[in-house]
Formats: C-alpha cells, sequence, structure tokens
C-alpha cells in the first residue's frame, strides 16, 4: 500500500493527539482524583413528601445572604412552596438549590443562568447559584416529560 506523504503526517498528527487526549484524561482521573458525579442522598419516590427534605419546601433563609430553595417537580408541576409559583430572592444572595421529582425525570432550568440539572425519581440534585443581577428568571423543564410539559414553570424573582 503506498500512503502519500501527507496523508502519513495527518495520520501521525491524528494519532498524537489522540495519545495526548488519553494522557491527559488519565492523569485527571487517576492522579488527581477526579470522578464522576454521583447523588448523595437518595430516597424513595413514591414518598418524597414523607422525607426530612421535602416537607417544607420553597426558600428559606440559613444566613445574611445564604437561601436554602428545596423544590419538587411532578407531572407538569414545579411544586416551589406557594401556589403563585413565585420565588423572591435578594439580589446577591447565594442558594443552594435541593430538587427532586416524584414520577418521571424531569429538567431543571433556570433560563439566562448556568443553574442546570436533571431531577431523577429517587435522587435529589442538588446546584449552588449566586444571582447577581436583579430581574425576573425563568424556571424550566428543559427534559421532555409528556403532553403538559411546555406548562412546566416557575418564576424566580431577584430584588433589590
Amino acid at each position: 500500500m503506498n500512503m502519500h506523504k501527507y496523508e502519513k503526517w495527518w495520520m501521525l498528527f491524528g494519532s498524537g493527539t489522540l495519545l495526548i487526549f488519553l494522557i491527559v484524561v488519565g492523569v485527571s482521573a487517576f492522579y488527581m482524583g477526579s470522578t464522576p458525579p454521583y447523588c448523595a442522598t437518595t430516597l424513595d419516590p413514591e414518598n418524597v413528601r414523607e422525607h426530612d427534605s421535602f416537607q417544607e419546601l420553597g426558600l428559606k433563609q440559613l444566613d445574611d445572604n445564604e437561601y436554602s430553595l428545596t423544590i419538587l417537580a411532578s407531572a407538569f408541576d414545579y411544586d416551589v412552596g406557594n401556589p403563585e409559583k413565585v420565588i423572591e430572592i435578594p439580589k446577591g444572595a447565594s442558594v443552594s438549590i435541593y430538587a427532586t421529582t416524584t414520577d418521571v425525570i424531569h429538567g431543571f432550568e433556570i433560563a439566562g443562568t448556568n443553574a442546570n440539572m436533571m431531577l431523577e425519581p429517587g435522587y435529589v440534585s442538588t446546584n449552588r447559584y449566586t444571582f447577581k443581577n436583579a430581574g425576573e428568571y425563568t424556571l424550566l423543564c428543559n427534559e421532555y416529560c409528556g403532553v403538559g410539559h411546555h406548562l412546566m414553570a416557575a418564576t424566580i424573582k431577584v430584588v433589590e
């Protein structure tokens, strides 16, 4: 088989790039101790409301500028602790978000931010976000969950 010299160079370049990539991933995984994310908190999806963490939904102030937001997703609805589906958060507040679902896989995205999670039955997903800008943000489901998927939303108001 006769190969052109440029083909040989491109094969050498591609093989070298692959080798460098595998070395970087290997060093990251084994030497630096990187591991895939895991869910430390699991619960029975049929009895979520009986779990201590999900008996009181909504926003709770923990410290001066520290808050905890607990949300329960289910059939085309985010339960945020109030029927208006509005959460008011002070500007500059750091919010720890805890969310789960009782039925099927749902998405969790606060539009305009990098707060994005996948909610799976039986697992508590967590995220931390600091709201630096005042305004309204839409909490929406970004994972198709059925015919009422487009109705699944809530509002986060960041106030001065």
